[in-house]
């Protein structure tokens, strides 16, 4: 008899539909074809298990599992919960006349129970577009699931409550998530605040200018300054996710297995901070099969690297591209996949191996040319996609001691969503363009109209502190920022000030 079951491959962040077809005949051998991975060839012990420890009986006969379409490698042990319940049909055990209804997923564990996947996101999103009533799947991830509208989701803990589903014993009820309700719940829920922090305030300031244009920041400064602290509290300040990038920021950590089973929608920002010792593959994704990297999990949120000169140079440069094109391709041999990766970076280093270089009270001991080797290690491609660099200094212990409270999160938050919108009106006949940070050279010199006294000004800057030519367009990239949180709609000389005081690396001599 053949009996055909759904589920679910999940490629990239998207999923495509897959057929489990089983056909059971006289023989005594079981057949698994529709090029499976091994992790799928082994399902058949676990299902066999599952099927015995259930009470009902694994057939003995010629059994043939098809996984179409047979043309696309199958990974992973999802399949297991179709194939069982496919078995079981097709040698009329249950009933199959509902099983077209549903998209059936989960991995089998040998006394029966079942438990998590990957991707339930993006598999359902999958389900309700192929019009399918409900999708069956580990209790765990219910509740990804039930976010999207229009499709029934039913948690399931055990192949029992499967088979009593489809028998009509027994009756499963359907999780809901109101997703509004979700959404609004947690939103702008951080563990930091920028109150926390004693003095800075140029820093913060800074912060808050890259946050109002998305800029890439990095952070210069000695150990114990600061800078890691600072970096953290950066979401805190970033206009709140809307729904749409909830949903997409969701997909990628479902496909990824980050989300817990209390999670059904991402609402905060994302902060992904790698060790320096990371490779480039985790970093931008990939593998043998391949999954989202550290920059696509940052996606809609912030980046941060660490010790930036101690990361490994070939995994710093496998960020160029991403940077510019806020996603990342991932070509094999049979097949490529595509992750979105727009997210701020924000990096730190100390200005030397010693870490006291322009120190004010210590003295650095490194031997001549060490700091300019010291930061070759930063290449001037990767250093001119980011737009400020900030020189970081201890803070005095008045500051510390000081019992005055300093600016909460939310009133700076407040003002970079006033920054963003006066940005989306102005980008409103471009989709792909959000905020000031993502402007083109050509974009720029339309936007970023100065006065005469503006370059003369910008001129006298860059012959007497030794900018160099790529910081141009970046000053005026952020001295619109600037404007657009002075609520100003030209770009004045102060700001244009004010822009300059963030380029410290591209100052001549500054590494000595």
């Amino acid at each position: 008899m053949l009996v055909k079951t759904y589920g679910s491959a999940v490629y990239g962040v998207d999923a495509l539909t897959i057929t489990i077809e089983v056909n059971i005949s006289a023989g005594n051998k079981y057949f698994m074809v529709g090029l499976p991975d091994n992790a799928v060839k082994e399902s058949l012990q676990r299902v066999a298990s599952a099927i015995n420890v259930s009470g009902l009986r694994m057939p003995r006969q010629k059994i043939v599992v098809n996984l179409a379409p047979a043309d696309i490698k199958k990974e992973g042990s999802a399949y297991d919960l179709p194939i069982a319940v496919g078995i079981l049909a097709a040698s009329g055990q249950i009933p199959s006349d509902k099983l077209n209804e549903f998209f059936i997923m989960g991995e089998l564990s040998l006394d029966g129970s079942i438990q998590p996947i990957r991707g339930a996101l993006p598999i359902a999103i999958q389900a309700r577009k192929e019009g399918f009533k409900g999708f069956i799947l580990p209790k765990q991830n219910v509740r990804e699931a039930a976010i999207v509208d229009g499709l029934l989701a039913y948690g399931v803990e055990s192949l029992t409550e499967v088979i009593g589903f489809f028998n009509g014993t027994t009756v499963l009820e359907a999780v809901s998530v109101n997703t509004k309700e979700e959404f609004l719940k947690n939103i702008g829920n951080y563990e930091h605040d920028f109150a926390d922090v004693k003095g800075q305030e140029n820093i913060k300031r800074a912060l808050e200018i890259a946050a109002a244009g998305g800029h890439n920041v990095i952070l210069i400064g000695p150990p114990g300054a600061g800078k890691t602290m600072l970096a953290k509290r950066l979401p805190t300040i970033l206009p709140p996710l809307n729904l749409h990038e909830a949903l997409e920021t969701t997909k990628i950590h479902s496909v990824a297995g980050k989300l817990s089973a209390t999670d059904a929608l991402m609402t905060v920002r994302p902060y992904r901070s790698p060790h320096h010792t990371i490779s480039d593959v985790a970093l931008v994704g990939g593998g043998i099969n391949p999954q989202p990297g550290e920059i696509s999990l940052a996606h809609n949120g912030v980046l941060f690297l660490d010790e930036l000169p101690e990361f490994k140079r070939t995994v710093l440069e496998v960020m160029r591209q991403p940077l510019e094109d806020r996603k990342v391709a991932i070509a094999r041999a049979r097949f490529s996949v595509e992750y979105p990766a727009s997210f701020m970076l924000v990096a730190s280093m100390n200005p030397c191996p010693c870490g006291f270089y322009n120190h004010p009270e210590k003295e650095c001991v490194c031997a001549p040319g060490v700091v300019q080797k010291y930061l070759s290690k930063i290449s001037g491609p990767l250093l001119d996609r980011i737009d400020l660099h900030v020189e970081v200094t201890p803070v005095n212990f008045s500051e510390l001691a000081s019992t005055r409270d300093a600016e909460k999160s939310n009133e700076i938050r407040q003002r970079v969503i006033k920054a963003r919108e006066i940005q989306d009106k102005r980008f409103a006949d471009d989709e792909n363009l959000h905020c000031n940070a993502q402007m083109s050279p050509k974009m720029v010199r339309k936007v970023c109209q100065i006065s005469d006294a503006g370059i003369a000004l910008l001129k006298t800057a860059m012959e007497r502190l030794g900018l160099s030519a790529r910081a141009y367009d970046r000053i005026l990239k952020v001295a619109r920022t600037i404007a657009d949180l002075a609520d100003s709609e030209t770009v004045e000389i102060e700001h244009l000030a004010e822009s300059i005081n963030y380029r410290s690396l591209d100052r001549q001599g500054w590494a000595g």
